[in-house]
């Protein structure tokens, strides 16, 4: 048995922009009293400790500290947001060598100490590193998943009210699949407060139905890229998919959400990990949830999911 987990102690393994980005935003949302930063670099960690523990007083009390493995032992969540940075003109699938190589000197340095908590991923290529986490844990698959789509799935609802001009929290639409190239855009349940998104449109002067969903869903594709471009690295809106994540989890909240989650029958969809509808809650991934599709979504699914197997298939992991 491991170490009784505290609820109120989150750990982050990496101290870059992302996991940096992350222990801000989750030191002002009062979810944790206790939060460890754990890297390679244990300078970094400790820094980025210090920076953030003096803006306490204005938010609430936290013991933040740079630690090691033996002090993530207890954490309710550790966030793994360690990897390789994706470069100008690389797609997440590239970066998937670098990146297993680093979770292979991580997450058996997490199982040995018999993790009784979540094991939440957010390094890319989040579905293949969370498929690799869930492998090199053995841990139980409800207890290990990534963030997926979560932050695409804002980004499509902020695009989407952006075009119509509404509240992005009135849009109900997500993005499936890869957290990538092959991601899909799930049109056929879109809609803004229940009315059919196309309708929507057409309420607000937009009838070219095609060419707006096919630029929108690809300027949330493509949006990673425009901001890797531009400023070399996305960390605020990831940082604030995981604290959505950990709400769900911390405050057994049980909403829906396109996390990265292993696949055992959903849409005919087997022995891979993609982002597709959970129930999140204080014991990870709930329940799978069956999104309906049309025949053309459900097609690029499988492509996805064929995608995410051949890359899979090719690592190796002993």
């Amino acid at each position: 048995m491991g170490a009784a987990v505290n609820d109120r102690k989150v750990a982050i393994v990496g101290c870059g922009f992302v996991g940096s980005a992350t222990a801000f935003t989750l030191m002002q949302s009062g979810l944790f009293s206790e939060m460890v930063l754990v890297d390679v670099d244990r300078d970094r960690a400790e820094g980025e400790a210090l920076d953030i523990a003096h803006g306490m007083p204005f938010a609430a009390p936290m013991n933040i500290y740079a630690g090691d493995y033996d002090d993530a032992a207890d954490a309710a969540i550790i966030i793994v947001t360690a990897g390789a940075n994706q470069q100008p003109g690389e797609t997440r699938l590239d970066l998937v060598h670098k990146n297993v190589r680093i979770f292979k000197s991580i997450i058996p340095e997490i199982a040995k100490r018999d993790y009784e908590g979540i094991l939440l991923v957010i390094s890319n290529p989040v579905d293949i590193l969370t498929h690799v986490a869930l492998k090199l844990s053995g841990m139980p698959e409800n207890r290990v998943f990534g963030s997926g789509t979560v932050l695409d799935t804002a980004r499509f609802k902020y695009i989407l009210g952006e075009h119509l001009g509404v509240d992005p929290r009135n849009v109900h639409a997500r993005i499936i699949g890869e957290h990538g190239d092959s991601e899909i855009a799930a049109w056929s349940t879109a809609n803004v407060s229940g009315i059919p998104v196309n309708t929507f449109c057409e309420l607000r002067g937009h009838f070219e139905h095609d060419e707006s969903t096919r630029r929108i869903a690809e300027d949330v594709k493509n949006s990673a890229y425009e901001i890797i471009a531009k400023k070399k690295a996305t960390y605020y809106g990831i940082a604030m998919s995981v604290k959505r994540i950990c709400e769900a989890i911390v405050r057994d909240e049980k909403p829906i959400l396109p996390v990265s989650n292993y696949q055992r029958g959903v849409h005919g969809l087997y022995d891979v990990v993609l982002s597709m509808p959970a129930v999140v809650g204080k014991d990870g991934v709930e329940y799978q949830v069956p999104t309906p599709l049309s025949e053309d979504e459900q097609a690029r699914l499988h492509a996805s999911a064929d995608a995410l197997r051949a890359v899979f298939a090719e690592l190796d992991l002993e």
